[in-house]
């Protein structure tokens, strides 16, 4: 069989109309795949949208301040994505004038850009015979091809790559690389694929040898570690504490309330305790509002176990780093997802009193 022309038929017939299908702005390609990287579609294209409007261009991306980025960004995680979209956008106006790289090469310089989002942009949208391996194709052409190679192995992806290459068509290469991704996403899934209704199934080895569940293989596995983070809402007369996370840790240029990190879980009553809170904080609690359940929340390779305490404090630390803002100023702020959705809850709980 004729695999790419196999291949290019179904995806005519079963791709999504998405909305960086109708375009080849090399700009917006780069936006879409940066967003969709750890991103599912569905969520990823609410963020397009939002950032295609707010930045229709590098250069007004250039421009933008980080935090504003970082807001924008909100809830999508993975937030070096959105400084790297930054930083790579300054560099293409401030040191190329503006102009969009357009070769497979140039485009591997940009900040942030690995060989799968470059050779993305170079295909779709210079047609540059460049494939694209990412999850999704990963996956098809391991059970396809009954390839046992570990696909986050060096050897792993220097071989599914020179695959890809033997595949790819030199007519419009971007479209038979959206056909590989959209193929691996939308019938190639990763758990129970319907293979009866397969294009490939007569073909396909992984199907063949009864083997679908257990390719691709991976050779190493996330350690995953536990943190456990106590927040304090630290409120003085009807404003309250927040600051800006640095450094190379999580949540770098987003914001968060005054943070104790402990070893362990910590009882009700030991977050209730004043002392608690101006040993480790410098901050003298005049009272608790609230202390809440233990909230859970995952990353790749870290869960967080968040408590959140409400309180009144009698002063801030004159010499902390904490900005003391209004509500509606904090309103304004890129907070990671967990303390958002919490902030929004207090907020909303304070209106219905109110």
């Amino acid at each position: 069989m004729d695999f790419a022309a196999e291949l290019l038929s179904w995806y005519n017939k079963n791709k999504r109309d998405l909305p960086w299908r109708n375009t080849r702005n090399p700009y917006k390609i780069w936006l879409s795949e940066v967003i969709l990287q750890q991103t599912r579609v569905e969520q990823g294209t609410a963020y397009y949208h939002a950032f295609t409007e707010r930045y229709p261009d590098v250069k007004k991306l250039a421009k933008a301040a980080e935090t504003d980025i970082l807001k924008t960004w909100e809830g999508l995680g993975y937030y070096s994505r959105a400084r790297n979209l930054h930083a790579a956008a300054k560099y293409i106006t401030n040191e190329l004038d503006g102009k969009f790289p357009e070769t497979y090469e140039e485009i591997l310089k940009l900040k942030g850009v690995g060989d799968y989002t470059a050779s993305a942009i170079a295909s779709i949208c210079f047609d540059e015979v460049e494939p694209v391996v990412d999850g999704n194709v990963f996956r098809f052409l391991s059970r396809y091809f009954g390839i046992s190679t570990p696909i986050d192995s060096t050897k792993g992806k220097k071989e599914f790559r020179e695959l890809a290459a033997e595949l790819i068509t030199e007519k419009e290469p971007g479209t038979f690389n959206q056909a590989m991704m959209e193929f691996g996403a939308r019938q190639c899934v990763p758990k129970n694929p319907d293979c009866s209704v397969c294009v490939f199934r007569l073909s396909c080895f992984a199907l063949k040898k009864k083997q679908v569940d257990q390719l691709p293989v991976k050779e190493k596995k996330t350690k995953v570690t536990d943190r456990w983070l106590n927040y304090l809402v630290a409120e003085y007369k009807g404003n309250f504490l927040v600051r800006e996370r640095t450094g190379k840790g999580i949540w770098t240029g987003l914001y968060e309330f005054p943070l104790v990190e402990t070893n362990s879980k910590l009882t009700a009553n030991a977050l209730r305790n004043p002392d608690f809170w101006e040993e480790k904080c410098g901050l003298k609690v005049a009272s608790v509002e609230h202390v809440s359940q233990e909230t859970v929340h995952k990353l790749s390779h870290q869960n967080l176990h968040i408590s959140f305490v409400r309180a009144k404090i009698k002063s801030p630390k004159k010499d902390a780093d904490y900005r003391v803002l209004s509500a509606p100023a904090v309103n304004k702020l890129p907070f990671p997802i967990v303390l958002r959705k919490y902030w929004d809850s207090f907020m909303q709980e304070r209106e219905n009193e109110g």
